[in-house]
């Protein structure tokens, strides 16, 4: 998949299944670049105020990316984890630069729509965000959180 492919994929918000709790509004459908028959889901930026880190750091048998799991800071199940230092090959191959990965058998997810509240939000419509910006929750409208 090339990197403007992603520019047509669909925003979601992505839930914990445990809680229901919302954990991200800036969600992608991804495949784990390692094995790509999994399929997870990911963001570009830390979901700061909704997960939180648990245990240590680790690799994983087919990659050498460090990673680190997080859980919702609503009920504390493991919901996912962050790749804290992505490995060359990783880096190399065809990303999204998402670094924020979710378990899909640990969240559910409903497709955002755009301001107009008729068509599906796209990535390549989302407006860049600073480096030092992180996802704010309070910011996105009601008709972005109705299910």
């Amino acid at each position: 998949m090339s990197t403007s492919s992603f520019k047509n994929k669909c925003v979601t918000q992505v839930y914990c299944i445990y809680c229901d709790s919302l954990l991200c509004t800036r969600g992608m459908k991804a495949v784990l670049l390692a094995d790509t028959d999994i399929e997870l889901f990911s963001t570009d930026i830390p979901p700061n105020r909704t997960v939180d880190f648990v245990a240590s750091c680790y690799a994983t048998e087919s990659c050498q990316c460090k990673l680190r799991d997080i859980a919702c800071l609503k009920c504390g199940n493991v919901v996912g984890y962050h790749v804290v230092a992505p490995c060359k090959p990783c880096l190399m191959s065809c990303n999204n630069g998402h670094f924020w990965m979710f378990n899909s058998d640990a969240v559910s997810t409903v497709n955002r729509l755009d301001p107009s509240g008729l068509n599906l939000l796209l990535w390549g419509d989302l407006p860049e965000l600073d480096d030092q910006e992180d996802e704010n929750l309070d910011s996105q409208s009601e008709e972005e959180f109705i299910r």
